[in-house]
């Protein structure tokens, strides 16, 4: 019977910055073909192209707060400096960041939990990696 150890080196290397850029494009982090949601943030079940189980995936809040994170600091710096030099009003001001950060937001979304799966897949996190499953059954 084989070491766990020595188990693990006869994987083939996953590439990090490889898989995040697939996901991030929406594509299957192991072949980069097919596309990995279903809809706008549903991660499909399995890969139609190379039948990679995608279904492991647990990126759950994580995008969404890092999307928070970057959404908020540029507007933040943004929002400083157009009101440093143009001084408008607090409803233009209301109108134009709300609406920028609610578009930025939803643009960010599925790139960021698209690269968040492909880092699960490619560090062989919650079940991708040597054929576990770790996630309970849903009843």
């Amino acid at each position: 019977m084989a070491h766990p150890q020595e188990a693990r080196t006869a994987d083939p290397e996953r590439m990090l910055g490889l898989a995040m850029r697939r996901g991030a494009m929406g594509r299957c982090p192991n072949c980069g073909e097919a596309r990995l949601f279903t809809g706008y943030l549903k991660v499909k079940d399995h890969c139609p192209n190379c039948g990679e189980a995608l279904h492991h995936q647990r990126a759950d809040d994580g995008p969404a707060y890092v999307t928070i994170l970057i959404v908020s600091h540029v507007a933040a710096a943004v929002m400083l400096s157009v009101y440093t030099i143009y001084r408008p009003s607090s409803e233009v001001m209301i109108a134009i960041f709300l609406g920028g950060s609610l578009l930025a937001s939803l643009i960010l979304l599925p790139i960021i939990k698209g690269a968040f799966v492909g880092l699960q897949w490619a560090k062989r996190m919650h079940g991708f990696g040597h054929g576990g499953e770790d996630r309970p059954n849903e009843p």
